[in-house]
């Protein structure tokens, strides 16, 4: 019997898996890691000292526990990044996704340039912080000595390719996060708008996530301990690797990724073209996504902790206690600025009601529940946007403990499934490279991850949630001018060079 492995870098940690083609799970392995914040509003990753060196640190764990030849391995990774590279080595650290809000003068000249309405039909999402086009302005901006030797550029997932089969590709989920340089409806670069905006630039080779793009080398066969020869998939984002960790594959079904950032993805039968989400190509043809995120979930989480000086065993177990509403007090948990559908990096965090009488569970209790209001506005931003939202499936660290799932199925009003493995986008990367070297097949690998149970909501805290929701919109309608005023006086500056590695458990 073979075995697959799937790696996955996330935000503050990458973690891998070893299975067997029915999906058992054979070992697991998991390193932290740091994001690097060098100026107010950057975050970045070292892409030896972060992606190459933590997955050779997995794989080695992983290979440690092979009983079986490797058959494929598959990985994903945060997206979109922009590491630029020349034609064989990193030339600075990566340019992290939408908490990055370095480009923004970019984005508002790109809009002008192409139009903000041609980029939405064209791409499927409005130019965001989220977008790679616009980073790459700023790197000839701000950094030409870089972009003069910039040839190439990648993401993390496809820098783990290339360093381990040579290969320059990028899946077209990825490409599709490189508004506007992506046409979500032709699945092709776009060849103007890419010149303009980086000339010179080789383009990666475009695949789907679940075809064979290489071979393991044997100069990488010996770095990892790997065989050489153990074929290697395109790779992906990790929020779409975990939709396909838990069977998010049919229209209508929902993915809400509890992690250091809150993901949503949602399945729908054409390409969407939005300014409230993200519209984006999918892990295989024919399927398109339309996606939501928020820029902090468990990092907001996180933050609390840090400020109580608790632990959240401790800090779950007090909010418990604290009934529905936080005895009064609410928070909008945009510490990092927000993404979809505000898409406003200027906007801040606001706690407000705050009494005497209000102690640390409050104050947990309240970004948990300012999370979940968060999630209930992108839901409703996917309807608006023609999205189905039949079923929600939760995945991701913060699903253990069972607090902050309820919330969010308390105040969104849905049910959430929950499935067995909720390891995340490593099993989806597993479950690719299963399909894609025919280890196991489409059907067999949809068994591998059974639902388990159900979170329902508590009708009983309704109406709580509902005036509480309206307040959370209201609070940013009436607040988003002082929230920008108070950007421009520097926010984070004295926190500017510290590093961050938030875990993604936060909140459970």
């Amino acid at each position: 019997m073979s075995l697959l492995l799937g790696v996955d870098v996330g935000t503050s940690s990458t973690k891998g898996v070893l299975v067997r083609p029915d999906g058992a799970v054979v070992a697991r392995a998991q390193v932290a890691h740091d994001v690097s914040s060098p100026h107010p509003g950057w975050f970045e990753h070292d892409p030896e000292g972060v992606w190459w060196s933590d997955f050779l640190h997995v794989i080695g764990e992983l290979a440690a526990a092979a009983d079986a030849p490797v058959a494929g391995l598959a990985v994903s990774g945060i997206g979109p990044c922009l590491l630029p590279a020349d034609d064989r080595e990193p030339l600075r650290p990566a340019i992290l996704y939408g908490v990055d809000s370095r480009a923004t003068r970019e984005i508002a000249e790109l809009d002008e340039a192409l139009g903000s309405d041609a980029i939405v039909e064209r791409c499927g999402s409005r130019l965001t912080t989220q977008a790679v086009g616009p980073k790459m302005l700023w790197l000839q901006r701000h950094e030409p000595q870089v972009w003069e030797r910039t040839r190439r550029f990648f993401m993390a997932s496809s820098y783990l390719v290339h360093r381990l089969t040579g290969a320059y590709v990028l899946d077209h989920h990825s490409a599709s996060q490189c508004t506007p340089l992506y046409d979500a409806r032709t699945h092709e670069w776009i060849p103007e708008w890419a010149e303009r905006i980086a000339p010179g630039l080789e383009l990666p080779q475009l695949h789907w996530s679940d075809e064979v793009v290489g071979t393991v080398t044997d100069a990488a066969a010996r770095a990892a301990g790997l065989p050489a020869g153990v074929p290697v998939t395109a790779g992906t984002i990790d929020a779409w690797a975990e939709a396909e960790s838990v069977g998010v594959r049919a229209t209508g079904d929902v993915m809400v990724m509890y992690g250091t950032t809150m993901f949503i993805v949602g399945l729908v039968e054409q390409p969407i073209a939005s300014a409230q989400l993200w519209g984006t190509a999918g892990l295989r043809p024919g399927v398109s996504c339309a996606a939501a995120g928020m820029a902090t979930s468990g990092s907001a989480t996180g933050w609390v902790r840090d400020l109580v000086g608790s632990d959240y065993d401790t800090l779950t177990g007090e909010a418990k206690q604290v009934p529905a509403g936080s005895g009064g007090l609410l928070m909008l948990p945009y510490l990092a600025g927000e993404r979809t559908p505000l898409f406003d990096d200027r906007a801040r965090g606001l706690v407000l009601g705050l009494t005497l009488d209000h102690g640390r569970a409050h104050l947990y209790r309240a970004s948990l529940e300012g999370v979940a209001c968060g999630v209930r506005h992108n839901l409703a931003a996917m309807r608006d946007s023609g999205v189905a939202v039949e079923r929600l499936v939760a995945v991701g660290g913060g699903t253990t403990g069972g607090l902050w799932i309820q919330i969010v199925s308390d105040v969104t009003g849905l049910a959430q499934d929950v499935p067995r493995e909720t390891i995340g986008a490593s099993y989806g990367d597993a479950m690719l490279a299963a399909t894609a070297t025919g280890a196991a097949s489409v059907d067999e690998v949809a068994a591998w991850n059974p639902i388990l149970r159900s979170v329902t909501p508590d009708v009983t805290a309704r109406a709580v949630y509902d005036e509480l929701y309206d307040l959370y919109i209201g609070a940013y309608r009436d607040n988003a001018g002082a929230m920008h005023r108070l950007a421009a006086l520097g926010p984070g500056r004295a926190g500017a060079e510290r590093t961050s590695g938030s875990s993604a458990r936060a909140g459970s």
